[in-house]
């Protein structure tokens, strides 16, 4: 029985999504299918009434207010010229090296990673600045599109991050933890892309500028000093236990706020107005699949499929290394499918319970699971950077894959690193406590 339940509940899901059915009406109708096919017996169809109360529960945590408050962060910071004056700042400190716009635009995605926390805020909001900038001096939009895309995915590992903040609430892993912990494989990804970038621009000719002079560089840092104090706030906040998560994103928006308004004079209410809209639809979208995602798990748990995965995973092996590379192998397909955040919060509970078994560090493995999910964006066929990217270069979807490819190779290459190392991504947490 659990078989069955178990197929019909992936089966339909990757098919309503095959059709284009969009991923919060996919989870709610397969999970409803699902349940009624286990319940039996026609009466007992009649607990689906508690649904909407299911749905509703489901976004009742705390910890599910900072998402909001931090996109809406990340849209100000976006609203004025603080994207150009990161990139300018990139540019200066990294611009001379082989294929120097190349490198910026990865820096300059570090450097927003402390602001953003999503990948697809990194794409749209630097991303045109950056394309423009390396078309312009001489770069293929095809190689300029696939290092916007490829650096994009740094956000949800550098701290904040809106996928950890999901994680966290299926986990009860520690936000400030795997903030902490997403620092050294961000780091990892940012310096392995710009090695690629590097050979490429060799082979290729790229150009680069001039090496800085100190006046330059000074005034280059000045003026990005403001916005990328931003993540040594969050980050200082929360270890130092000034403030929560929700609190840090809480400070986030003040300081976006008080730094457009009042410190670059950029913003205007009638802007925040807008803003505040496309924050208001942005949340709605990803709450209503987030309460779906809580229902299609709730239906798992119900009909034994939950239960049924973990003790299947426990039982393939006792290595906690060998399983953690065969669930990257189950992650990664699940991320060319499945958008991260439905992935997390569907997928997270089934695999927790195989994680405490084999004694496995939550904020490793919770790392791991938002890189994986992270490469998905990536990959055809749903991989939504590569859409939002492209529709910003505006070249064909093929073109984006052909752009991208070569940084498959650092993010792989991250990704089995942070693997065999546990310790690359939980020994600063433990470090500091």
């Amino acid at each position: 029985m659990h078989v069955t339940i178990a197929l019909i509940l992936t089966v339909g899901l990757v098919v309503f999504l095959a059709l284009g059915m969009p991923i919060g009406m996919s989870l709610c109708t397969i999970g409803c299918i699902g349940f009624m096919v286990s319940s039996g017996s026609v009466l007992s169809w009649l607990q689906l009434i508690s649904m909407p109360m299911k749905l509703a529960n489901s976004l009742q945590n705390f910890l599910l207010l900072s998402i909001p408050l931090f996109i809406l962060a990340a849209k100000i910071m976006n609203g004025s010229s603080i994207t150009n004056r990161i990139f300018s700042f990139a540019n200066t400190i990294v611009g001379w090296l082989p294929g120097g716009l190349g490198h910026a635009n990865i820096v300059a995605s570090l450097i927003f990673a402390g602001m953003s926390g999503t990948a697809v805020s990194d794409a749209a909001g630097l991303g045109q600045i950056e394309i423009e900038a390396m078309t312009s001096n001489g770069y293929d939009t095809k190689f300029a599109a696939g290092v916007t895309a490829a650096s994009s995915t740094i956000a949800p590992i550098f701290p904040p991050s809106v996928p950890m903040v999901m994680y966290a609430t299926v986990s009860g892993a520690s936000v400030g933890a795997l903030f902490i912990g997403g620092v050294i494989p961000g780091l990892l990804m940012t310096v392995s892309m710009m090695a690629i970038v590097y050979v490429m621009a060799l082979k290729r000719h790229y150009p680069r500028v001039p090496f800085p002079s100190f006046k330059v560089l000074w005034t280059s840092f000045w003026k990005a000093l403001v916005p990328m104090m931003t993540p040594v706030i969050l980050l200082v906040g929360i270890w130092s236990g000034k403030f929560t998560t929700t609190e840090a994103a809480v400070v986030a928006t003040m300081y976006a706020l008080v730094v457009s308004f009042f410190v670059f004079r950029e913003m205007n209410f009638r802007h925040l107005w807008q803003i505040l809209k496309e924050t208001a639809r942005e949340t709605a979208s990803i709450a209503f699949v987030t309460a779906s995602a809580a229902f299609y798990g709730w239906v798992l748990a119900k009909c034994g499929v939950t239960n049924a995965v973990a003790t299947w995973l426990s039982q393939i092996t006792d290595s906690p290394i060998v399983f953690m590379l065969i669930i990257n192998i189950a992650l990664l397909v699940i991320g060319c499918f499945m958008e991260a955040i439905a992935a997390i919060l569907v997928f997270g509970p089934v695999l927790m319970q195989a994680v405490a078994a084999l004694a496995i560090d939550p904020v490793y493995f919770g790392v791991i699971m938002v890189l994986n999910l992270m490469i998905g964006l990536l990959t055809p066929p749903f991989g939504v950077c590569l859409f939002v990217t492209a529709d910003v270069a505006k070249i064909s979807f093929k073109d984006m894959v052909k752009g991208v490819a070569p940084f498959y190779i650092p993010l792989f290459g991250t990704l089995i690193l942070i693997t065999l190392f546990p310790g690359l991504i939980t020994w600063l947490p433990s470090l500091l406590g």
